[in-house]
């Protein structure tokens, strides 16, 4: 039998009391919302505080789960040679609670956009509908799955 493997990464959509989102731009997907993995041994929301204090240097409280994301593709990863375990992206809305921003290894800049600029420029394919899912929570959650090269197979919404 073969065990399934996965790689779980969580996502933030950081608000501030302005109501401006924070992004941060990545070298190879322009401006996204920040994440990352989850690293062995620690919780959801662990990873998900974590991860925004590395990329964005702010301290966040995570508010809502929007949605469950699954890739299930196999893929070279960076290095062209290892593959890539499917991956399962878990996104959450988050409170701004403070710090400054600040740039990291994982983030070439760091800003608060207006929800009007921000639709604008989050193009990365894989970010768009997970994105607007966020920008337009309603406290549903979404669910879905894709495949490469890029396909939605399968999307649900519990209300």
């Amino acid at each position: 039998m073969n065990f399934p493997m996965h790689i779980v990464a969580v996502g933030g959509l950081v608000t501030n009391d302005k109501d401006e989102i924070l992004l941060i731009r990545d070298e190879r997907r322009g401006w996204i919302f920040p994440g990352g993995q989850v690293e062995v041994g620690e919780s959801l929301i662990e990873a998900l505080i974590r991860e925004i204090k590395e990329e964005c240097g702010v301290a966040v409280k995570p508010r809502h789960l929007v949605g469950l994301y699954s890739n299930t593709s196999m893929k070279k990863g960076y290095n062209g040679i290892e593959m890539i375990p499917t991956i399962v992206n878990i996104d959450f809305i988050c409170d701004y609670i403070c710090g400054e921003l600040t740039t990291s290894n994982e983030s070439l800049e760091v800003r608060w956009f207006s929800r009007e600029e921000a639709k604008k420029i989050v193009t990365f394919q894989k970010y768009i509908e997970r994105f607007d899912n966020m920008l337009n929570y309603n406290g549903s959650i979404h669910i879905c799955a894709f495949k490469e090269p890029f396909e939605w197979i399968d999307k649900m919404v519990i209300f």
